[in-house]
């Protein structure tokens, strides 16, 4: 990669692990559901007016969307706002990589080879020693609020996968648009108009930035700039830079929420992080014969996080 591309794709790592601390900002202004259907309103308005008409069938779009933005997000940010602390959601939430193996494998007829299955081993053994450290510290309900999101996450890339979108932009951007009415119903059903209402009400300058830059920043511009890197180079040049998310996630949760990370913690980032390179970019993995196999099907390896290139198309926390 060409060193402005290198720099690109660091930064959206960056950003993408930035992230974290800013829905934890943001949680103190709205509620977990609002803040998640906010984010998708701002992030598919304007853009979807700019972006052209969608590429792939409507089936995908609302697949994705209720997969990736009603279930992962509004179980990430439920989780959140539950006491899972920033730096180790961002850690979590990069199993999805396993996760996707794991689907891709029952509904895509794809093997994973035994470097991946050991891969996924030695996430999970990752997840089993977070799970002890936030045992200890915090409450597990938000735990495993994350980590059922990752497992959203893992159905949305086997669905994205499938939709094998030419452009990954426009794609992400009709997505956006699915999760809004669902995302507001119940945030009115579960957290209530008078909490909503106030929240909006409440909105100040740090609550605009807060959704600025998770829709914006982080959606449109990590998306896009993504999407642009995997059309210029092959997925396994551009999905290690990922692995960096948590780095980042974790690193910025110390210094901006002072968090403090344990022996623990570390542990469980070098297994976590080390089981999805594994499972990300060890060999592909072997086909049964289905639907899948035939040209023009999905790419093998999940790729943690963002969009995805699938054979001859673009396909993305």
């Amino acid at each position: 990669m060409r060193p402005v591309h290198t720099a690109l794709a660091v930064l959206v790592a960056a950003v993408w692990g930035f992230n974290f601390v800013v829905i934890e900002i943001g949680l103190d202004h709205f509620p977990p559901l609002l803040l998640s259907a906010l984010r998708f309103l701002v992030a598919a308005l304007p853009a979807v007016f700019l972006v052209g008409r969608p590429t792939v069938a409507w089936k995908w779009i609302v697949g994705v969307g209720l997969a990736l933005g009603v279930a992962k997000f509004g179980l990430l940010f439920t989780g959140m706002d539950a006491g899972m602390p920033a730096g180790l959601s961002s850690l979590v939430l990069q199993v999805q990589a396993v996760f996707t193996a794991v689907f891709a494998a029952l509904v895509l007829g794809e093997r994973p080879g035994r470097v991946r299955l050991a891969g996924m081993a030695v996430a999970f053994a990752g997840i089993a020693v977070a799970a002890v450290e936030q045992g200890a510290s915090g409450p597990v309900f938000g735990f495993a609020l994350v980590v059922a999101a990752a497992a959203c996450w893992g159905v949305s890339n086997v669905l994205t996968r499938r939709a094998a979108p030419p452009d990954a932009l426009n794609f992400m951007v009709w997505v956006c648009t699915v999760p809004v009415l669902p995302l507001f119903a119940l945030s009115l059903l579960l957290e209530g108009p008078e909490r909503d209402l106030a929240a909006l009400r409440a909105l100040d300058w740090g609550g605009a930035g807060v959704l600025v830059y998770v829709a914006w920043v982080s959606t449109v511009f990590g998306f896009g700039a993504w999407g642009y890197l995997l059309r210029r180079y092959p997925a396994s040049s551009v999905a290690p830079f990922s692995l960096l998310v948590p780095v980042f996630g974790m690193s910025s949760a110390a210094l901006v929420l002072g968090e403090a990370v344990s022996g623990l913690r570390w542990a469980a980032a070098v297994l976590l992080v080390g089981g999805v390179a594994l499972t990300s970019f060890g060999r592909g993995p072997r086909r049964t014969v289905s639907a899948a196999s035939a040209p023009g099907g999905p790419a093998a390896s999940p790729v943690p996080p963002g969009p995805r290139r699938t054979t001859g198309a673009a396909s993305r926390r």
